[in-house]
């Protein structure tokens, strides 16, 4: 019997959702190297101030700290350096027509595990202003309490 393999997510960008308003999402592979990737499976990778940019035809990931894995010794490398991302050309040339347009920009909101791969969820994301986030932190209050009602009047 074969073994259903899920995505496990290992980090998430929460601050990406809070700060923008996420478009369209791509999956991609990351070039890492093994003790990268033995510290990312433990949980030990930020994203909070990472984002993409596109050069030379290729994306690389900026500002994502992968903390030294403490077994590492003279394998680690620098926990801020560049990392590029795996993606078809078809789906480049489309980030490159997105981020041309004024306010977007490519922002990496998760890691995550598929078939033992960490997978990178890349999202075109564009800007929110201060209102906007007024206004989602409005909607989540209300939805709260509105759920907060319905249990009681369930439990009655």
């Amino acid at each position: 019997m074969p073994k259903v393999q899920g995505n496990k997510t290992l980090v998430e960008n929460r601050k990406a959702r809070h700060d923008y308003f996420i478009e369209e999402s791509f999956e991609s592979g990351i070039e890492l190297v093994g003790t990268e990737v033995k510290s990312i499976r433990a949980g030990k990778a930020n994203l909070k101030d990472s984002y993409a940019e596109i050069r030379n035809g290729e994306v690389f990931v900026r500002n994502m700290h992968v903390s030294p894995y403490e077994q590492g010794n003279i394998f680690n490398r620098d926990p801020l350096r560049d990392r590029k991302l795996l993606l078809h050309k078809n789906e480049i040339l489309k980030l490159i027509s997105y981020t041309s347009q004024k306010g977007y920009t490519l922002i990496p909101t998760s890691l995550y595990l598929k078939s033992g791969l960490v997978k990178v969820c890349l999202s075109v994301a564009k800007g929110k202003k201060n209102y906007d986030k007024r206004d989602a932190m409005i909607e989540k209050a209300a939805k709260r309490d509105i759920d907060r009602q319905m249990k009681e009047k369930m439990r009655y």
